[in-house]
């Protein structure tokens, strides 16, 4: 995938970006090529290997055509639970770098259904954060709608979401281990009161 100077692109977990200019940079001596990318959200600037595009998961916005299956997902009252913090925190962390918005969209529909039966930890409370920020700039730039409109329907979406049966995937952590049996105590381990155990030879002589 290829793109050209003014092309609007998403840089994964970053946002819309704009590439600027494309520059060769010699790095080890080796000569390489760079897309100089404007990030809209904060106005940094970043430089992806034009060779590591697909690594990066650098992207074009998602079409026109798109939206509407992007809110229908928003609202679908779907929602993947994973039993444990640890496991939930990963598959989102995952699914941020991934790039594509309906990992991105999954994550904001999981972390705010959380979110309304308990606190989440700072962690997940900026990643919750971070995932309305990229589906509303994203769709904001598709739509050209201004984002205080697109924040009131992705709003809306989660609304209706919530509002729905919620069908949630569990996401089980895995089985504990069995608890083995303790095992006997040997013929010389004290039995009682710190008495030890007659011995065989004992026993013989008793019979």
């Amino acid at each position: 995938m290829t793109f050209q100077v003014s092309d609007k692109v998403i840089y994964p977990n970053h946002g819309l970006g704009v590439v600027e200019s494309i520059e060769e940079k010699t790095i080890a001596g080796t000569t390489m090529r760079f897309y100089r990318l404007r990030l809209v959200a904060n106005d940094t600037t970043v430089l992806v290997p034009v060779d590591n595009v697909e690594g990066v998961g650098l992207r074009p916005a998602v079409e026109n055509t798109e939206v509407c299956n992007l809110f229908s997902l928003l609202g679908d009252g779907r929602i993947d639970s994973h039993q444990n913090w640890k496991g939930r925190f990963k598959d989102n962390s995952d699914r941020m770098r991934s790039g594509n918005i309906h990992d991105v969209v999954e994550v904001l529909k999981s972390l705010t259904h959380l979110s309304k039966s308990k606190s989440l930890s700072f962690r997940e409370k900026r990643m919750l954060d971070r995932a309305r920020f990229l589906v509303i700039s994203e769709l904001s730039e598709v739509t050209h709608e201004p984002m205080n409109i697109v924040e009131e329907k992705v709003d809306q979406a989660l609304q209706k979401c919530l509002l729905q049966p919620i069908h949630t995937k569990v996401i089980a952590k895995a089985p504990a281990l069995p608890v083995l049996p303790p095992m006997p105590p040997p013929a010389a381990v004290v039995a009682k009161a710190g008495k030890p155990v007659a011995t065989a030879r004992r026993a013989v002589r008793a019979s």
